[in-house]
């Protein structure tokens, strides 16, 4: 017998994950590479930590990638087959949703899993008639949400006009919404989705390989350093960190993902980010370090003296949560899931998105002040290490599939 579809033994579930974007496989930094990855791969291999058989689905993007990959003892990915075999941005997958539904009906059906949970709203879409199909409770984490992100990009949001109907359907016909900090729950409740049907599971940090022990990367002749790490998209700005830069001497500001490093100089937002700089007189205070390998960005945070965290929005999150592990005063926007994550005045600040004086008078007062930075560091690494490790994050995840494998089967108001 095929080991994969032998009997499990009590009290361990066969949970199929659905991410179609954001492969556990990807290499990060890119456009569509970032949060998502890591909440996926290491949800996953957290849940196996805990005894349990993963398989996550994600979208075949390449045609040499094979149909399943062990990505760890008990977490395999399955390459779903739905549309082109070549990378497709996340914004254009939504006309390959059906296909990618079908497969996992065909594949739920001969081998099926005790629970689904789906990540973002097309992997919702894909999952909901196959789990209605066969009666498989759906459980599902939207990562960003539709109306948030029109909201403040307006005319710039190239999601699907589709997509908030799509997210509601999504959230009135699985199981449980999974949602990851408060702010999006009173999201969810303003768009229809019962109170009652919302928990929260916080994303989580690997607080081993997030530590503050460990190297810590080089600096330059400046005495301060500020680290900005993340995917290199306007929401997430950068540019209000490089014009508070201005306003903050002897301080040079290294900036971490993108595109690989030999394609910075034709990627449009760093030469946008590069202008700003310009016309701010830092650009020589200013550094790209392009896409990094995920093993060297522990100790980048770790040569920082404060973490920036300025996004226009932000769903959640992780940066925070892994510059904190790695006992660094955060100063970030506060909204969304950074409402819950950053403590102030006890691990970092909180400022105003799109404010770059609030961000430069924080940051100076910090950096001024290496005694309130330890003391934020130091609080910083206790508050991950007591709310958001992954062993107590998937501990609550498998709380939340065993509430709604022990509840009774939901009627929902779609059909």
């Amino acid at each position: 017998m095929n080991p994969a579809s032998a009997p499990l033994p009590p009290g361990v579930l066969s949970i199929a994950l659905v991410s179609e974007h954001a492969s556990p496989l990807a290499a990060l930094g890119g456009v569509d590479a970032g949060g998502q990855n890591v909440h996926v791969a290491a949800l996953a291999g957290a849940l196996a930590d805990r005894g349990h058989r993963v398989t996550v689905h994600t979208r075949r993007d390449a045609p040499d990638l094979p149909d399943r990959v062990t990505l760890r003892e008990g977490v395999e990915v399955h390459h779903v087959p739905a549309g082109p075999a070549r990378p497709v941005p996340k914004d254009r997958l939504l006309p390959y949703m059906d296909e990618f539904g079908r497969c996992l009906a065909r594949v739920w059906r001969a081998r099926t899993p005790d629970v689904a949970h789906s990540h973002y709203w097309m992997s919702g879409l894909a999952s909901l008639g196959a789990a209605r199909e066969l009666g498989l409770p759906l459980l599902h984490t939207y990562h960003a949400l539709g109306t948030v992100k029109r909201r403040h990009q307006r005319l710039a949001d190239t999601s699907p006009p589709e997509r908030i109907g799509c997210e509601i359907e999504v959230g009135l016909g699985c199981d449980r919404v999974v949602a990851t900090c408060r702010d999006e729950v009173a999201e969810l409740i303003r768009m229809g989705v019962p109170a009652h049907r919302i928990g929260v599971v916080p994303c989580g940090v690997d607080t081993e390989r997030f530590s503050p022990v460990g190297p810590v990367a080089p600096r330059g002749p400046l005495r301060y350093r500020l680290v900005q790490l993340g995917r290199l998209v306007p929401r997430k700005g950068a540019a209000v960190s490089v014009a508070a830069l201005a306003r903050l001497p002897d301080t040079e500001l290294l900036v971490v993902g993108g595109p690989p490093a030999d394609r910075l100089d034709a990627d449009p937002e760093v030469r946008r980010l590069r202008d700003v700089a310009r016309d701010a007189g830092v650009a020589g205070r200013v550094r790209f370090t392009g896409g990094v390998d995920a093993g060297r960005v522990p100790a980048l945070l770790r040569s920082a003296d404060v973490v920036l965290c300025p996004a226009d929005y932000e769903p959640f999150g992780i940066v925070p949560l892994e510059a904190m592990a790695c006992g660094r005063p955060v100063v970030a926007s506060a909204v969304g899931g950074q409402l819950d994550t950053v403590a102030d005045p006890g691990t970092g600040r909180l400022v105003p998105p799109g404010d770059p004086e609030a961000l430069a008078r924080t940051v100076a007062g910090l950096l001024a002040d290496p005694a309130a930075r330890r003391a934020c560091g130091a609080a910083g690494r206790r508050r991950v290490l007591s709310r958001y490790g992954w062993a107590r994050i998937a501990a609550a995840t498998e709380t939340a599939y065993c509430e709604v494998l022990d509840a009774e089967p939901a009627t929902t108001g779609t059909g």
